[in-house]
């Protein structure tokens, strides 16, 4: 039993433990990549509370829905960006998308309600937000996951 426990901790010596341990380096010492986790939280927050920040909580009530939903989706991915970054950055394209169905929802799910100015500009300025903050981090992972040059 013993010797059961020993080689447990020669998890060390493991091949593959080493790569995973180099690859989370090159996500963490990324500029930025803590303050984009932040931001997407954030944004996600803001999605959330915006029906109560811009009054159409009660007019809206689908785009209060949407709004909340998106909102907390958002949040629960910058949490996961920031404590699983390894596992999560590759998801981090859903942030984009998530950005342009902000952008063109005012339109689509209020079709039989007219939106109002205040009601698009919000949502069509957390869409930029949301597309720009994806596309960094997509960025992010595609610089940190290039394969090195050959011959080295």
């Amino acid at each position: 039993m013993a010797d059961l426990f020993h080689r447990q901790s020669d998890m060390a010596g493991h091949p593959d433990l080493a790569e995973m341990r180099e690859r989370y380096a090159r996500i963490e010492s990324a500029r930025g990549a803590t303050a984009l986790d932040g931001l997407v939280l954030l944004t996600g927050l803001y999605t959330a509370i915006s029906p109560w920040v811009v009054h159409f909580n009660f007019t809206n009530p689908n785009l209060r829905t949407n709004n909340l939903l998106l909102g907390i989706t958002l949040a629960v991915i910058g949490m996961a960006l920031a404590l699983a970054p390894e596992r999560m950055y590759r998801m981090s394209g859903v942030v984009a998308v998530i950005g342009v169905w902000m952008i063109i929802s005012p339109w689509v799910v209020t079709v039989g309600h007219t939106a109002t100015a205040g009601i698009i500009w919000n949502n069509v300025l957390i869409g930029a937000v949301c597309c720009l903050l994806g596309l960094a981090a997509l960025g992010m992972v595609r610089q940190t996951t290039r394969a090195p040059a050959a011959g080295g």
